[in-house]
């Protein structure tokens, strides 16, 4: 059996895709149906909390999958300077800003289509971030986000810093 096949076995990203994911990698578990199962669509883990500068890259690799987005809802205490509407590819998308601390943006297309994304804090230890990311992306898959954060050692802020002159 070849690697690829015991790590999607066993719940893992395949190891092309965990030797390529970094910080601002997409991954999705998209099904276009109304029966979808699961939680949870996909994942996103981007750089930072610009989403000015974030989201248009995340908006870019999900139009080439479900073409055009008109809106993207976010917890908006979650990022910095959170605009009402960016334009990508020519296209405004609409931001709708709520605070609900859920770890997650919805991405919508047409009138009714929503998907929903784990977003992996942009501090999250590549280990972390790539357990997130299987996690998020499992079939029929039944935590939340922010137990699938919890449960893989992902904290939702900065890491904490340490006192000048304190031992880390």
């Amino acid at each position: 059996m070849s690697d690829e096949a015991s790590d999607s076995r066993y719940g893992f990203l395949p190891e092309r895709f965990r030797q390529a994911a970094k910080p601002g990698t997409v991954a999705l578990r998209l099904e276009t149906t109304r029966s979808r199962e699961g939680v949870l669509d996909g994942v996103w883990w981007p750089r930072s909390r610009d989403i000015g500068a974030e989201l248009p890259d995340l908006i870019h690799a999900l139009t080439g999958h479900l073409g055009p987005i008109e809106s993207v809802g976010l917890d908006a205490g979650a990022w910095d300077d959170v605009p009402a509407s960016l334009m990508v590819d020519g296209r405004s998308v609409h931001i709708d800003r709520y605070p609900v601390g859920d770890d997650t943006v919805i991405v919508t297309r047409g009138d009714r289509d929503h998907f929903s994304l784990l977003v992996v804090p942009p501090h999250a230890s590549q280990e972390a971030a790539l357990a997130s990311m299987a996690r998020a992306v499992r079939a029929g898959g039944s935590d939340s986000a922010r137990q699938i954060l919890i449960d893989t050692g992902v904290s939702s802020g900065p890491p904490a810093e340490t006192p000048r002159g304190a031992d880390p």
